[in-house]
């Protein structure tokens, strides 16, 4: 069982940053490509960004490519999205997931934490 704990969610104005963690506990840490999606009101959950295991590759959606860098430190088993030049079509519930490197299916899911983005 792996349990993964996001936060530093909040609320920003438009051209602001924010710093997402997700804390991951339960299971070793190794390799396992950590992700980061979100969800928008009425909307379905989108991915956002993924990152490897030893962080070699990263890939990211093209609607938030050069504004948001995903990272992780794996002594403290913890993910980061650092989000940058936010806009308000940003705001949704943003949630990490963590799957076996290589493997197709995300297998275990945080709880998601909120960012809104003002105009």
């Amino acid at each position: 069982q792996v349990q993964l704990v996001e936060s530093g969610g909040g609320s920003v104005q438009a051209g602001g940053s924010l710093r997402l963690s997700c804390a991951a506990s339960g299971r070793t840490f190794s390799s396992t490509t950590m992700g980061w999606f979100r969800q928008a009101p009425g909307k379905e959950r989108e991915f956002v960004a993924r990152i490897s295991w030893s962080g070699s590759y990263t890939y990211y959606a093209d609607s938030i490519k050069g504004r948001f860098t995903i990272s992780r430190d794996n002594a403290k088993n913890t993910v980061y999205l650092q989000m940058n030049s936010l806009k308000p079509e940003d705001t949704a519930v943003y949630y990490c997931a963590t799957k076996p490197d290589g493997r197709p299916l995300w297998d275990y899911w945080g709880q998601g934490t909120q960012v809104t983005v003002s105009s």
